[in-house]
């Protein structure tokens, strides 16, 4: 198992990253610490996601970080959280510095039985290699930000020295520390025009302008008028009000043109009857 790759960050900050437990377990994409802490013997434990092909292994294990001559060895066990497959891996790496950065070089050793043995070689060389390129882009984003803080700290003595020389310039030559660019060349105020007139005259404090007057409140009669004319209809209007709309009452038919002759029909009849029998009873009496 072999792996190179150049960053550019110097080689002492990444060589205190690759060191530390706490930051290279950040560094590990899927690595998941052990709330306990490590054993005896053991940097580093946890749980381990590890993605091969259209998988995804846990392991549980440790991890031993040694250094040997300069070179850094990371030695670790783990076993299937869901199985009965195992894994063994050595892995050494070796800091070259450069002119603009430092080179890694990775060489190393893995076992494993399991699930990880049955995948196939090209799997488990794309899930190497993007393992490690994870591993060393957040290794050097650490160590980065490491030697920016230290640039920081060892350059912030100068500062308090600069402040305090701006300081004495902003002074004036006589001492007095009268506020740049209050006066002009001649000494007179830059707030006043050339004849010494304030220039913040009534242009910019004006009065305020004369409240608004609203029109004053309606009687009471005329409010409530008011009121239901723009409500519609008041509430005791609406309950004596007969229904309106399909539960309205419906009117009574206007009477037709035959109902209205029998209305002077029979009258008539009457009166012609009675009139035969007064008639016939008068010539009764002549005869």
């Amino acid at each position: 198992m072999e792996h190179e790759v150049f960053v550019p960050v110097p080689a002492e900050a990444l060589r205190a990253v690759l060191t530390d437990p706490d930051r290279v377990a950040r560094c590990v994409p899927g690595l998941q610490r052990d709330a306990a802490g490590a054993g005896a013997g053991e940097d580093l434990a946890g749980r381990l996601r590890l993605r091969v092909g259209g998988h995804t292994i846990t392991y549980r294990g440790g991890l031993r970080i040694v250094e040997r001559d300069g070179a850094i060895t990371y030695e670790g066990e783990g076993t299937e959280a869901r199985g009965k497959g195992a894994v063994e891996v050595s892995l050494t790496v070796v800091l070259t510095p450069a002119a603009e950065g430092t080179g890694l070089g990775f060489t190393g050793a893995l076992t494993a039985t399991g699930r990880l043995a049955e995948e196939p070689d090209e799997a488990r060389e794309v899930a190497r290699v993007r393992l490690l390129d994870a591993f060393v882009e957040a290794a050097a984003g650490l160590a980065a930000d490491a030697a920016e803080a230290e640039e920081t700290s060892g350059g912030g003595g100068g500062t308090e020295t600069d402040a305090d020389a701006g300081g004495a310039e902003i002074a004036g030559a006589d001492g007095t520390g009268d506020d740049v660019g209050t006066s002009g060349a001649d000494g007179t105020d830059r707030a006043s025009g050339a004849d010494g007139a304030d220039l913040f005259g009534d242009e910019v404090f004006r009065e305020a302008p004369a409240p608004v007057e609203l029109p004053s409140p309606q009687p009471a009669a005329e409010a409530a008028h008011a009121r239901r004319t723009m409500i519609g209809r008041s509430a005791e209007e609406v309950d004596h009000a007969p229904p309106r709309g399909r539960y309205a009452p419906v009117p009574a038919p206007e009477p037709s043109g035959a109902g209205a002759t029998l209305r002077w029909v029979a009258p008539a009849a009457a009166l012609a009857l009675a009139s035969a029998v007064i008639v016939g009873r008068a010539l009764r009496r002549r005869r």
